[in-house]
């Protein structure tokens, strides 16, 4: 890569429709030329003004050529008077210039030279406009043709279209070119995108997305310090902001990352315009006009390689061609025969995918044009060398990041995923910086979301890399989240007296509990509410959830008497009994008990029918499919152990009948931390449906599985939104009781694993903390790849940072508490860590592995 100039001087700017359409925002341009103008000299690179060039290209379609001419004319008059300008001085020229062209005798048979001409006038007249109106506010502007300094380049078989509407351009500047721009007398100069010089003097295109293009043109041409795309957002995104407002943005990027996501559906960047700006060795930005404080995203070469997935996008459109031929295997030429074929109807092939008798390529319609005629004539032409099948629609799904393949295996839960979808080709680029998958475009809806959240729970997107990842679109729309501080940063010095004692340790603060109980209890909509002690079956913890009303649902005989002793006195019927493959044994002492006893499967009854006959359950069903943070907890769908599949309810309640038993309840819980509110409504709508037809049920129960935040950068769940589904399926259904049986949402805020640091080490640049607690003591990020906020409580003001891994003293590869934390620098041993967020499934799933001692347990008020 060639050194930028150590002498250049110019920053090249590019605005896009939208940003020159309104008087604003060219004040706006204004502004911030004349800011860069205190670094150097600026060039300024427009589009047309937004829906000029739709306009432009339906005349130079020939539709109603003289209507839409007379229609421009009039909005650029009236917009120059919005701007304070006379039309006729500042706009005059260009307007009787395009009027010529309506009145040009090649209007008839629009030759595509013409219609270049054409398609250049909406750059013409906006950056007219646009230097006229910003001499008029005192700024030092001129303006210069871009035809003067871009060179249109005849590229290899490129159809006689491509030559003249579709153009490449050089780019490789020198110091002769540089000097006689410099001659340019103005400080700041406005020129304009899409448009180029043609080898015969004529006007030729750039294309779509051009101005980009242009800009990076320039700024190759010139060695500038920088070019800067300025549009309506405030940079690239970890995936689409608009479908995904937890996306982040992308800080930095090098020029390989980049390509590959404004080519695989980015927008916001045209991906022809970074190979020019990659070969000069100039970096790149991407601002927001509207919000031209805003990092926006920088694109350099001297981005350190940072591995991992850094977007994930998604292309609409895609058709697939699947070859099949057995006479293809170990035939030579057989490729080279039907990509032959492909070049002759115009065609380019984006991805391949290959067996021994198949060859699947994916077309892309925006870039192919392709239309139904091209598809058949293609499909006919393959048809005489193999049997040929057309996929369409069909959506590409494509991760981007460094080092693809060493990330396979923090992918589970995107295979996972994948694999509840048809997928008809996989393609891995061959350069390990994008992995694509192509489904059907219908079922393509709402993966992207999904997706996204699953990539950073797996940690294969290190959205914790400040130097790469900034803030959400969420947060920069509407700010941080404005949770209040954990109860753990008030409870300090209480805190680490207790840790004196011994750790590691868990601590359970009582009153975040309380708070919320009361948030569930709130709700109207919940009738009958209960606490999954499996959680954390702590025996306060349990007295104070059954003092604020709720039952408690166990999943064994071991929790059933931990409840009762606990709490001797509670009512039988404030108890669930839900168990899993349980023994016979444990579901006569809860039938015994009198407790609530809930069944999942017909061969119980089958098997012991004299254990079940005449008595009241409750029945679990699994309606065919499961959600929740990573695929573990899954519990719902074929590979889950859990529920009677739906299919079987029918052959459930004829058994029932013949036994006596009335089944009064109805319970299905397909998975934890969701945190998609219309999940529980489509639920309890299922549900209802089988309980009309069962015709004994009077309780319907949806579970558990609320989310809480465990990223101190994550929105805490919508309870509100929550529960106005949930209350409006009650209307639907007022005739069935709602429970619930939330575990996390109630305690886990409320625990704190707090543990001693024992070693700091340093090994090939990676720092890490070794705690006296490890995964025997809370086996979440172990199992499964959980994030827990960790701090060092000693030094909790200390904001002198470095990046380290926590890990455990168990002899197990996964013994690690996070990777890539933020912790102070002077870390030592001896210091008092804190993880939080442990007081669900924390002590609970403790053990004695390496005959490591369970973790002591307080309770604070």
């Amino acid at each position: 890569m060639p050194a930028r100039p150590a002498d250049a001087s110019w920053t090249v700017l590019k605005f896009g429709g939208t940003s020159v359409s309104k008087r604003e925002r060219w004040d706006e341009i204004g502004r911030i030329a004349a800011a860069r103008a205190g670094e150097g000299r600026v060039l300024v690179v427009v589009s047309a003004l937004s829906g000029v060039t739709n306009e432009l290209q339906a005349i130079a379609n020939g539709d109603d050529i003289a209507g839409r001419v007379a229609a421009l004319i009039e909005r650029h008059r009236g917009f120059c008077a919005e701007l304070g300008l006379d039309p006729d001085v500042a706009l005059g020229e260009r307007l009787r210039a395009l009027q010529a062209l309506r009145d040009d005798p090649r209007a008839v048979s629009r030759p595509l030279a013409w219609q270049a001409e054409v398609l250049a006038q909406g750059e013409l007249l906006s950056s007219t406009l646009g230097a006229a109106y910003l001499r008029s506010r005192g700024l030092d502007f001129g303006w210069c043709d871009a035809r003067d300094w871009l060179r249109a380049l005849a590229m290899p078989n490129q159809s006689d279209w491509a030559l003249r509407l579709s153009v490449n351009c050089a780019h490789d500047g020198d110091d002769a070119l540089r000097s006689r721009f410099a001659e340019q007398p103005t400080r700041m100069l406005l020129t304009q995108g899409f448009i180029a010089r043609h080898d015969d003097g004529g006007t030729a295109i750039l294309g779509r997305g051009g101005s980009d293009t242009s800009a990076a043109y320039f700024g190759a041409l010139l060695g500038a310090r920088r070019v800067e795309i300025w549009t309506d957002v405030p940079g690239m995104f970890s995936a689409n902001p608009r479908e995904v407002p937890d996306a982040r943005l992308l800080a930095r990027l090098d020029y390989a990352e980049a390509q590959e996501i404004a080519t695989t559906g980015a927008k916001v960047l045209h991906p022809r315009s970074i190979a020019p700006c990659r070969d000069g060795g100039v970096p790149m930005a991407i601002l927001d006009t509207s919000n031209p404080e805003l990092p926006g995203t920088r694109i350099d070469a001297s981005v350190a390689a940072v591995p991992g997935v850094k977007a994930i996008s998604r292309r609409n459109g895609i058709v697939l061609v699947s070859m099949e031929s057995i006479g293809m295997w170990q035939q030579v030429g057989f490729l080279a025969d039907i990509f032959e074929r492909f070049r002759r109807h115009g065609l380019s092939v984006d991805l391949i995918g290959s067996s021994e008798t198949n060859v699947t390529v994916s077309l892309d319609p925006s870039d192919n044009l392709v239309s139904t005629d091209v598809l058949a004539k293609l499909s006919q032409d393959l048809a005489e060398v193999c049997r040929v099948k057309v996929i369409a629609p069909c959506a590409a799904i494509t991760l981007v990041g460094r080092g693809m393949r060493s990330l396979l295996h923090r992918l589970s839960d995107i295979w996972a995923t994948f694999g509840r979808e048809r997928v008809h080709l996989i393609s891995q680029s061959s350069n390990d910086l994008n992995l694509t998958f192509v489904v059907d475009e219908a079922d393509a809806d709402g993966l992207v979301p999904l997706l996204h959240a699953e990539l950073i729970r797996g940690g294969a997107m290190p959205v914790h890399d400040a130097d790469v990842f900034g803030p959400s679109w969420r947060t920069l729309l509407h700010g941080a989240p404005q949770r209040a501080a954990p109860w753990w940063r008030f409870e300090r010095e209480r805190l680490l007296a207790l840790a004196e004692k011994n750790t590691p340790r868990y601590v359970y603060h009582l009153p975040t509990v309380r708070e919320r109980a009361r948030q569930l209890s709130a709700i109207d909509a919940i009738d009958r509410r209960y606490y999954a002690i499996k959680a954390n079956p702590h025996p306060a913890i349990l007295r104070e959830l059954v003092a604020e009303g709720f039952g408690l649902e166990c999943v064994s005989q071991g929790e059933l008497e931990r409840v009762f002793d606990a709490l001797p006195e509670l009512a039988a019927e404030r108890v669930l009994f839900t168990p899993s493959f349980a023994p016979i044994d444990e579901y006569r002492t809860a039938f015994e008990r009198g407790v609530t006893v809930t069944v999942d499967n017909v061969e119980l009854l089958r098997n012991w029918p004299e254990a079940f006959r005449g008595r009241a359950l409750w029945l679990r069903v699994d309606l065919g499919y499961g959600d929740g943070h990573h695929e573990k907890v899954s519990t719902g769908g074929k590979e889950a152990k859990f529920g009677l599949p739906a299919q079987r309810v029918d052959e459930f309640v004829d058994l029932a009948r013949s036994l006596g038993i009335a089944i009064t309840g109805l319970h299905a819980h397909l998975g934890s931390g969701i945190d998609n509110g219309g999940h529980w409504k489509a639920m309890l709508d299922e549900l209802a449906g089988f309980a009309r037809r069962i015709g004994s049920v009077d309780t319907i129960d949806i579970g558990g599985g609320l989310p809480i935040p465990y990223r101190a950068d994550e929105e805490a769940f919508d309870l509100d939104a929550w529960a106005e589904g949930l209350a409006e399926m009650k209307h639907l259904h007022p005739a069935f009781k709602l429970a619930i049986e939330p575990g996390r949402f109630l305690v886990a805020e409320a625990g704190v694993l707090l543990a001693h640091a024992t070693q700091v080490v340093e090994k090939d640049g990676v720092r890490r903390v070794g705690l006296d607690a490890g995964m025997n003591a809370l086996i979440r990020p172990a199992l499964y790849d959980a994030w827990h906020d960790i701090a060092n409580l000693s030094r909790l003001d200390d904001t002198d940072e470095a990046m380290f891994d926590i890990v455990g003293p168990i002899c197990e590869s996964s013994d690690l508490f996070g990777k890539d934390r933020r912790l102070p620098r002077a870390t030592a041993p001896g210091d008092t860590m804190l993880v939080a967020d442990a007081g669900a499934y924390g002590s609970s799933m403790a053990s004695e592995y390496n005959l490591r001692a369970l973790p002591a347990e307080d309770i604070v008020e």
